[in-house]
């Protein structure tokens, strides 16, 4: 369960840094870089006894490599002197010891903020593995000698070397640009051997440590503005010419006949007050105006299904004379080209009843005709074109 919970552990932290590095990947570019470091503290090697009868110093060097903005490694080698005691008998004793890790560091502050090496401060999660070493345990075979009892939880061998598992946190800040402070706090975890005591379990050393570190590379400078010109294609308005179709008048003179009948409802005889008959007549006189010559004749028509022909008579001439008052009075027609007949209901134009209750006007001689002709002219527009434009981008380069 425990492997499975630590592989766990791990898998989860090595996807959020892939994520944090895509996450940074428009952001600003931190370099690569090599640094040394010089660390001093306290350690204590836990035991039966009080912390404070048992903290040593302790000092350490390495040399690491960052490769991304949040994940390093570095070779850490410390030690010095370390310390245990028999409370029973109040005695301690001392030993020299040495540890190698190869460590890994992941930054934190990077990880989950962005990968910005500006931070004022860092939280850096340190793990690794490797060997440690002990000697020089003088102290405790001369307890050995005048305490016989003590033999049996001594390790006297001179095999003191043990595996090395760490596990610590740093906090570290920048001086300067290529100068840099640490606290940093281990656990390591050693065989049972290293603190030549036996108590069936792996010894504990806890180490706190104060480092000043030289970063080489290590840079800090705001980017630099590039201009870069690119190429895209972009759609624009460009003029363009089509040829379109129109009509144009074409006035000609032609002798023909003209013949335009104007109706009147049942009844209706006064043109001054039938149905839509201004309209009708208005319509007439633009067609008699086309001509200079033409001489025309209004004649009224009357219906032979209704009244009588006495009847019909009269409204036939009242129909004529007043069409042809209309005419000549509101629309200007020379009167001595224009002259009123009646038929009354003797004849019928029309074989429809209802349509003989009309005027016909008549005429022969030179019109006016308009045709119209279609031509095409050309006419400006715009429509859209696809074209390559070259613009300037500015980028950051660090």
């Amino acid at each position: 369960m425990k492997k499975l919970l630590s592989f766990a552990a791990f898998s989860l932290l090595l996807t959020n840094t892939v994520t944090a590095q895509d996450h940074c990947s428009n952001g600003p570019k931190l370099k690569s870089y090599n640094y040394v470091e010089v660390q001093g503290g306290l350690e204590w090697t836990t035991t039966n006894a009080k912390i404070d009868k048992l903290l040593q110093p302790i000092g350490a060097v390495s040399f690491g490599h960052y490769f991304t903005p949040v994940v390093g490694a570095r070779l850490h080698v410390s030690g010095l002197q370390a310390k245990g005691r028999f409370e029973s008998l109040d005695q301690d004793y001392k030993w020299n010891f040495i540890t190698t890790d190869a460590d890994l560091m992941l930054n934190l502050t990077n990880l989950f903020s962005c990968c910005n090496y500006s931070h004022p401060l860092n939280v850096i999660l340190v793990g690794g593995v490797g060997l440690a070493n002990a000697w020089k345990n003088d102290d405790m075979k001369d307890l050995i000698k005048t305490n016989p009892g003590l033999a049996p939880l001594a390790w006297t061998s001179d095999n003191r070397l043990s595996h090395n598992l760490r596990a610590g946190l740093r906090l570290e800040t920048n001086v300067t640009k290529p100068l840099g402070v640490s606290l940093e706090i281990d656990a390591n975890s050693m065989a049972d051997r290293f603190n030549s005591k036996t108590n069936d379990a792996d010894d504990w050393m806890i180490s706190g440590m104060i480092g000043v570190s030289y970063r080489f590379g290590y840079r800090n400078t705001k980017p630099r503005q590039v201009v870069r010109q690119v190429e895209e294609e972009v759609w624009i308005d460009a003029p363009d010419t089509i040829m379109v179709k129109e009509k144009r008048p074409i006035v000609k003179n032609e002798h023909k006949k003209m013949e335009e009948a104007i109706f009147f409802q049942i009844r209706e005889s006064d043109a001054n007050a039938a149905t839509g008959i201004d309209i009708a007549i208005k319509k007439v006189a633009d067609l008699m105006k086309t001509s200079d010559d033409a001489v025309f004749t209004v004649t009224g028509y009357a219906d032979k299904g209704t009244g009588n022909a006495k009847l019909n008579k009269m409204y036939a001439e009242k129909r004529a004379v007043d069409v042809t008052n209309k005419l000549i009075n509101e629309h200007g027609i020379d009167a001595s080209r224009i002259k009123s007949d009646s038929k009354g209901d003797t004849v019928q134009p029309f074989e429809e009843n209802d349509k003989n209750r009309c005027v016909i006007v008549t005429g022969e001689g030179t019109f006016k005709v308009t045709t119209y002709e279609e031509y095409e002219v050309p006419k400006v527009t715009t429509k859209k074109v696809k074209t390559t434009v070259t613009r300037e981008v500015v980028e950051e380069v660090y």
